[in-house]
């Protein structure tokens, strides 16, 4: 995770951010003994769950499980990279930036400052234009007949693209811009075989896309004129500061209100989002158009765990909703779709009905398999084989993606009710679409398996966890007697490996570095839990001790060491039973009395005899 700066200069900006002062300055923490406590900025509460640890320089919330250090906090609260932490952290500590050698980090950060200067620049040329020019008159015009406020097009900062070829060529060329540079942008465009440039937006109203931060990295453009024979839209291309399928407009404005509300409207278009958030609908988010991707569902997933789809109520609005389930199951998101009745958009809907009832019609959305299946079954003649076909078919391939076997007997329940059929006939067609399915449908490129996959974190696992990081004496041992490979869970198994890797390699410089050495969000996280908690007081989501509150001080148990060889050997011994149990299945395959059932019979006999045996150095 340091990437592009030098191991030196992270640990001292690490050094110069003590994670009190830091978390301090963004909340109100409380002493709680050796530690501190707040209300968890990541999730709504009204007991503080918000755990700081200044001995360990850790963080953790015992209510959302969101955890790491000084710079995953900065990541988690500002919704930056970790890059930008490290660079705000070191403005905060005045600590000049060192970048790793052979980094072109500089040149490279140099030109997306210079990007972001000349958009934020034009953003502000395009304002005066809209509020101030004659010109600008259309697109005033324009926005008084949507109902766009004036309150509205300050706080989106829209704007007026004047009719000219070259508006914005001379308007960089007065700011001493190279066209060159602005072409980079994407503001401007060269006429092939020549040095001739001209504007890439001419005479549209124009709403900048702003980043997480709030800093302007594009501009979507909309034509004013009916009568134009040009596209609706014109966006941004792809440059070095924009990439489409990894921003939502209007998410810097939004993202407070969507960890407040605990879910997410998506919407299709900008004044769809202009509407609802001045209506005080504000957890609302917008793709450029209704390209909803994989990227976008990950980005959601940091602030939610629902997510209600609200586009257009025309065809392409509802196709766009149906393809946007696989990225947001892949995300581990809940997902409702509400239907804003025809003719309207949720920009129209408000000016006619208003906020409330918006919010309503919110508050009555579908869960997304129910809505399928109404859609499914006004889209497809039921009364007929052909159309009961199609709307079995489709169900099957949509609720297989949860990978849910309640849900998907429950809409093989649903299903049947709808085509008149027994829900034992659905449920037969329903396994044998999914056998004919030659991949997982949810599974999309990038995406992580679902947790389902994964084996579930066993309370030996965690413990072994906190035994090993809350006492660096340990590692020498667990180097010594514990095969990483008796560790089920990935996670833990990975971290540990690391550990006893760092110690064999005397790298080893505490905690806080070697959670930056993670590559996982998601280790970091169960690491800095254990961290957190008291010994083998419990895990997140298993065998949890209900109302423990006891997170100012560490219990100590006694003979830590002898808990360790505990649970070793309960996993050296649960790994030789699962690989028993494996030789046992295969045994029944083979040819009775044959010299591969004898060959087996011995290996599982040297494996239970192993595993009456101590444990022993490998």
């Amino acid at each position: 995770m340091a990437g592009l700066f030098s191991q030196a200069t992270l640990e001292q900006i690490r050094a110069a951010s003590d994670i009190v002062e830091v978390v301090g300055s963004y909340l109100p923490l409380k002493r709680a003994g050796a530690n501190f406590v707040a209300l968890c900025p990541f999730h709504r509460e009204k007991t503080p769950s918000f755990n700081v640890n200044p001995h360990r320089q850790i963080f953790y919330c015992f209510g959302c499980h969101k955890g790491g250090d000084v710079f995953a906090f900065i990541k988690e609260y500002e919704s930056v990279d970790f890059s930008e932490a490290v660079r705000r952290l070191a403005e905060r500590a005045k600590v000049p930036l060192a970048y790793a050698k052979g980094d072109e980090a500089p040149q490279a950060r140099h030109l997306k400052e210079r990007l972001l200067q000349i958009h934020e620049q034009l953003t502000q040329r395009w304002q005066s234009a809209l509020t101030t020019e004659p010109g600008g008159q259309l697109a005033r015009d324009y926005l008084a007949k949507r109902g766009v406020s004036a309150q509205a097009v300050e706080l989106f900062r829209l704007g007026y693209a004047p009719e000219a070829w070259d508006d914005t060529v001379n308007w960089a060329r007065a700011k001493g811009y190279e066209l060159g540079l602005v072409e980079k942008a994407g503001l401007v465009l060269r006429k092939e075989g020549s040095d001739h440039y001209y504007d890439r937006f001419r005479g549209r109203l124009m709403f900048p896309i702003c980043d997480e931060q709030g800093r302007v990295i594009g501009f979507s453009g909309r034509v004013l004129s009916a009568e134009e024979q040009t596209a609706k839209y014109v966006n941004s291309p792809e440059t070095p500061i924009f990439t489409k399928s990894k921003v939502f407009f209007g998410l810097d404005k939004s993202k407070r209100a969507l960890l407040e509300a605990g879910y997410a409207i998506v919407c299709e278009g900008q004044l769809d989002l202009i509407a609802c958030f001045m209506a005080g609908v504000q957890n609302v988010v917008a793709p450029q158009g209704t390209a909803f991707t994989a990227d976008h569902a990950r980005m959601l997933k940091r602030y939610v765990q629902e997510v209600v789809l609200c586009f257009d109520s025309d065809e392409a609005g509802q196709n766009a909703a149906a393809r946007a389930l696989d990225h947001l199951l892949a995300a581990g998101l809940a997902v409702r779709v509400a239907v804003v009745p025809a003719p309207h958009d949720p920009d129209s809907f408000i000016k006619a009905s208003g906020g409330e009832a918006f919010q309503q019609l919110i508050g009555r959305a579908e869960g997304f398999f129910d809505y399928y299946l109404n859609r499914l079954c006004a889209t497809n003649a039921v009364t007929s084989d052909r159309g009961r076909l199609a709307v079995l078919r489709g169900m099957a391939a949509a609720v297989h993606k949860s990978q849910n076997l309640v849900l998907i007997d429950k809409y093989a329940q649903k299903t049947a009710l709808r085509l008149g059929v027994t829900p034992d006939a659905v449920r037969a067609e329903f396994r044998k679409l999914a056998r004919a399915s030659t991949a997982a449908p949810h599974q999309v490129e990038g995406a992580q398996p679902s947790p389902s996959q994964a084996p579930s974190l066993t309370r030996d696992e965690f413990g072994l966890l906190q035994l090993l990081f809350k006492q660096d004496d340990f590692a020498g041992w667990v180097a010594d007697y514990l095969n990483p490979d008796w560790i089920r869970h990935p996670l833990v198994r990975r971290i540990v490996s690391e550990r006893i890797s760092a110690f064999r390699a005397g790298t080893w410089q505490g905690v806080p570095p070697f959670l930056l050495s993670l590559a996982e969000t998601e280790s970091q996280a169960l690491l800095t839990e254990a961290m957190a908690r008291n010994y083998l007081e419990g895990t997140s989501g298993i065998e949890l001790v209900k109302g423990v509150r006891d997170h100012v001080r560490d219990r100590i148990v006694p003979n830590p060491l002898e808990n360790l060889k505990g649970i070793v050997t309960r996993l050296r011994n649960d790994h030789l039973t699962q690989e028993i149990s494996r030789l046992s299945s295969r045994y029944a395959t083979l040819e009775a009395c044959s010299p591969e059932q004898e060959e087996l019979v011995k290996k599982c006999e040297a494996l239970k005899a192993l595993r009456r045996q101590p444990l022993a150095p490998r």
